[in-house]
Parts: structure tokens; C-alpha cells; sequence
């Protein structure tokens, strides 16, 4: 999978997402502490000289959280809506958990992540008179959530086929799943490369019109006989204007060009005489990177 905060040279940047329309996003983390028994008891007394030991981490977290895009270089600087977190004693130790909410363009997961990270350092930090051998263990996200654009319609299409060739002028293949590589197209496909036509797109709808054709000269027409990379089912790929950019699962792609020149020499021209990935078809650059699969679903925004 593509790493979308590297650029086409394998520099650090920060991820464009002035496209996006900001939604609803929520995200989980939970981590642990893991300490002695003697600590864990004053932890629960309220007897540790500092203070009321989760009350001051539930604070620390809550600020951490929001220094986030301060602390890691690479974060957006989003809008939190609510930062909330909770404590679990344990056999030896005590279980931190955060939930992080935000409507933005991007997620809140490292939100969520930083205030569980900063809770557990300041229970450490207000227990190390005491204990020595405390252990922080097992940050990790638990769940994240985006709901649907707010103020938008969202159109969904669904993906039929993947195609693949390594060589130029070789039949497309269908695949089980692709990797969507960010500014050049899809791994180990051969039209991919750092131009305006990284990807072609055609509808199935607009293949079933050759079907008959194909069938009326013995031909049987799949997915991928148009050299398309990806066959879609339930949009309009000519609406999509040029500029226009929809999503597919994680990855985020641009439309750079409606159709293409018809050269007469491919094997559909040349068996039934026409050909509609000239006239239907449509061309995307890849904006933002991730794997899709046939299971995957596309949408864009009106």
C-alpha cells in the first residue's frame, strides 16, 4: 500500500486535503500501564503524593490530544469536537481508552492515539517516585468511522472489475484486489507512470451495448477487453467532469480526460468493427493512494 505522506520521490509532504468536504469522524484507542500491585492500590486510594492520579491524566490527555498537529509534523491541524477518556483497573496495571470526535476533512485517529500516549506517561510520571519498573504497553487504534459528506449527495457505483497487463498492447486481466499507488496509478500495471492517464475507467453499462455486437460475430466480450482498468456498474462516467475527483474505499482519484483517440487496432475494433472505449471511456490520475478490490465501492459527491 501506497504511503500517501511521501511524494512522487519518496519526500515527506503533507497530504492535500482541500478537495474533501468535512464529515462527521470518530475514532478509539486504548492502551496500557502495567505496574505493581503496591502502586496500583495507592492509584486507587487516591494515596500516590502527587494527586488524584487519573483526574490529572484524563486532563493531560484531553491537552495532548489537542497539541496533536503540534507534537507530530505531518498532522492537519483539524477542529475537535470531543476528546473523552476513561480508565479500567486491571489485574496489574490500569487500561486507558479515548474516543476523539470531529467533523473534518481528514480523521482523528492520531487524536485518539495521542491521548492515550499522554495519559499514560503522565500516570507514569506522577507514580515514578514510587515504581520503577512501570511498563507502557499496547497503544493501539481500535476503531474509526467517517459518516457521509455533510451538505452533499453522495452518488455510489459499484466495482466490477479490476484489469491489469504488465506490457503495453497486452490483454487486461481481471484481479482479485490492486494497489492504487499516489501519482501514478496501479502497481504493475503497464499505462501506469507519472502522466494525466494513470487510470482508465469504463461502465459495464456501455459494454453491454457491444455485448450484442460481439455475440451477433462470435465474439464474447469480458471485462478488460477494452484495455480499461477499471469496469464500473451504476454511474455515468461521462457526468464526471474533468477535475471532478471520487473515491473508491480509502483512495481518492482526479478525472483528467473524457475518451481518447481510436486508433482502429485494437482487438475489439478489429473483430466487431467499433470499439466504445474511445467515445465512453473516461481517464483519472491517482490523488491519494490505498487498495481496492472487486468488493470495493465508488462514490462522488454533487
Amino acid at each position: 500500500m501506497d504511503f500517501s505522506h511521501l511524494d512522487s520521490n519518496g519526500k515527506a509532504k503533507m497530504v492535500d486535503v482541500s478537495s474533501k468536504p468535512p464529515v462527521r469522524r470518530t475514532a478509539s484507542a486504548e492502551g496500557r500501564i502495567m505496574m505493581s500491585p503496591k502502586t496500583l492500590k495507592m492509584i486507587r486510594e487516591n494515596t500516590i503524593a502527587k494527586g488524584d492520579v487519573l483526574s490529572v491524566a484524563k486532563i493531560a490527555g484531553i491537552q495532548g490530544a489537542k497539541q496533536t498537529s503540534d507534537l507530530i509534523p505531518l498532522c492537519h491541524n483539524i477542529e475537535i469536537d470531543c476528546i473523552d477518556l476513561a480508565f479500567e483497573f486491571l489485574e496489574k496495571g490500569v487500561r486507558i481508552h479515548s474516543t476523539a470526535v470531529c467533523t473534518d476533512k481528514t480523521g482523528i485517529e492520531m487524536e485518539a492515539l495521542t491521548a492515550v500516549s499522554i495519559a499514560a506517561l503522565t500516570i507514569y510520571d506522577m507514580c515514578k517516585a514510587v515504581d520503577k519498573s512501570m511498563k507502557i504497553e499496547g497503544i493501539e487504534l481500535i476503531k474509526k468511522t467517517k459518516d457521509q459528506p455533510s451538505g452533499t449527495d453522495p452518488r455510489y457505483f459499484d466495482i466490477v472489475s479490476i484489469n491489469i497487463s504488465e506490457k503495453r498492447g497486452e490483454q487486461k486481466m481481471p484481479v482479485e484486489t490492486a494497489v492504487l499507488k499516489e501519482s501514478w496509478g496501479i502497481e504493475k500495471d503497464a499505462h501506469g507512470g507519472d502522466w494525466h492517464r494513470q487510470i482508465s475507467l469504463l461502465a459495464d453499462e456501455d459494454v453491454d451495448t457491444m455485448r450484442k455486437k460481439g455475440l451477433e460475430k462470435g465474439v464474447e466480450l469480458k471485462p478488460g477487453d477494452f484495455a480499461e482498468n477499471i469496469t464500473t456498474r451504476g454511474v455515468n462516467l461521462l457526468s464526471l467532469s474533468v477535475g471532478t475527483r471520487f473515491f473508491i474505499d480509502e483512495t481518492e482519484l482526479e478525472v483528467t480526460q473524457h475518451g481518447k483517440t481510436c486508433h482502429h487496432d485494437c482487438n475489439v475494433y478489429k473483430a466487431i468493427g467499433e470499439c466504445v472505449m474511445p467515445k465512453r471511456g473516461i481517464f483519472a490520475k491517482v490523488i491519494k493512494g490505498g487498495e481496492i478490490s472487486r468488493e470495493s465501492r465508488g462514490y462522488y459527491c454533487i
